[in-house]
């Protein structure tokens, strides 16, 4: 029972530092601390997906969000000119705020009102193993038969990083 505790208390901490740190992100005024607690919002789902034995999904989240994008995001604050400016309001936000709060309201009811099992602890032999082998079968099929749609991927990835540092560029 003191695991479980643990685990709960250690979840419902990642779980009010994810949101926290989400909801900070629009509100705060400077976009460099935006673009800071985006990083911290983004560990925290890592920090879930790591409870929740999704190892891969946890460092693949670190990997391309926080080591990826969120130091993109920091870069591209750094080289504006503007960041002293701020996030500016503007006049939707009503209109966005009383939406977000009926989605709120919308998806923990369904949260509560799903009913949550869990896994049993003997699966069958099919379903087991696609717990323990999918970080090895994804790789596989990445690199055998989806190799064409990880090539271009990768190379629609680096047209998007090219096209950033030509928007960046000082002209």
């Amino acid at each position: 029972m003191a695991g479980n505790l643990f685990q709960e208390i250690v979840f419902w901490l990642l779980a009010a530092t994810t949101v926290g740190a989400a909801l900070l992100v629009v509100h705060v005024q400077s976009l460099f601390r935006a673009a800071l607690l985006l990083i911290v919002s983004f560990l925290g789902v890592a920090g879930i997906f790591a409870m929740v034995n999704a190892e891969f999904l946890a460092v693949a989240q670190v990997l391309i969000y926080v080591g990826g994008i969120a130091v993109l995001v920091i870069f591209a604050v750094m080289l504006t000119r503007d960041v002293d400016r701020g996030n500016l309001g503007t006049p939707v936000q009503p209109v966005a705020l009383v939406l977000a709060v009926v989605l709120l309201g919308t998806l923990t009811y369904a949260v509560v009102q799903a009913e949550w099992r869990l896994l049993p602890d003997d699966l069958p032999e099919p379903l087991a193993a696609v717990f323990v082998d999918t970080p090895a079968q994804l790789g596989r099929l990445l690199v055998r038969d989806f190799v064409l749609a990880f090539e271009v991927a990768g190379a629609f990835l680096f047209a998007a990083v090219i096209g950033a540092l030509a928007l960046v560029r000082e002209r």
